[in-house]
């Protein structure tokens, strides 16, 4: 029910006739929204990765990918649930973090371990990739988190 009532209020908000790609202020709020997010992702990516680097843990890469993921989503949950509680009840921040960031994380976070994976073979930060993998999970979302604020007025910060 939930999906359904999705799907209709995207097709809804896409068919808005004032809905356009060309406003700065959103373009520069998605990224301000995007980069929070980016942080945490990043902090939690990034430590479980450098975890298993430095101590030579044998896992296998996937494993250790899906951990950091994982880790990352958490972690960028956790910091918006943070920054939000300033501003709404603790519950209700973490509602919003979820709810508004998921789609966004996980997006983040297929990108950033998909060109770790493509550029270096697996789990393994290296000082030339790391700016790549930002790059790459800054981008990725970036779209749709322009869209919700447009069309849906949404947004986590």
């Amino acid at each position: 029910m939930a999906a359904e009532s999705r799907s209709n209020l995207m097709a809804h908000a896409a068919a808005l006739p004032d809905f356009h790609w060309h406003c700065r202020h959103t373009w520069r709020r998605a990224s301000v929204n995007t980069a929070w997010c980016l942080t945490g992702c990043a902090a939690g990516d990034f430590g479980t990765i450098a975890f298993f680097q430095l101590t030579g843990i044998a896992w296998p890469t996937m494993a250790i990918m899906i951990l950091a993921t994982l880790n990352g989503i958490l972690a960028s949950i956790a910091l918006e649930t943070a920054i939000l509680s300033r501003q709404m009840a603790l519950r209700t921040a973490f509602k919003t973090a979820i709810g508004m960031s998921l789609i966004s994380m996980i997006a983040m976070e297929a990108a950033m371990n998909g060109v770790d994976w493509l550029l270096t073979g697996g789990a393994m930060l290296t000082w030339w990739v790391l700016p790549i993998m930002l790059l790459a999970g800054f981008l990725a979302p970036l779209p749709y988190n322009y869209w919700r604020l447009k069309a849906l007025g949404r947004a986590c910060h």
